[in-house]
């Protein structure tokens, strides 16, 4: 059983391609982590301002590792956060079959 996150990010008017480039900068970066099993974002085909990222760790200890990471603090918190209208997560987790 992995753990999701699935967030959306709006972005402020105007910042639309800051987000992306965060996005850019962080999706590898992400995919690398050991606790990391999928990392991938899309954008929103109405609006550009509209980011999903779907997010798949080995469990909450992998996502919590992923959120302490120097790469997520400069870019998540530091650079996408304060450029961001909203941001919403869900969690769920995985039923293996």
């Amino acid at each position: 059983m992995a753990y999701v996150v699935a967030a959306i990010w709006t972005a402020k008017e105007g910042q639309e391609e800051k987000i992306l480039d965060v996005i850019k900068k962080m999706t590898p970066l992400s995919r690398q982590e050991p606790g990391c099993l999928y990392y991938q974002a899309q954008r929103s085909p109405t609006d550009s301002r509209v980011f999903f990222l779907y997010e798949q760790y080995v469990d909450a200890a992998g996502y919590e590792a992923h959120m302490a990471t120097p790469h997520f603090e400069h870019y998540v918190k530091g650079e996408a956060i304060p450029n961001l209208e909203s941001r919403e997560r869900a969690f769920y987790e995985t039923i293996d079959v």
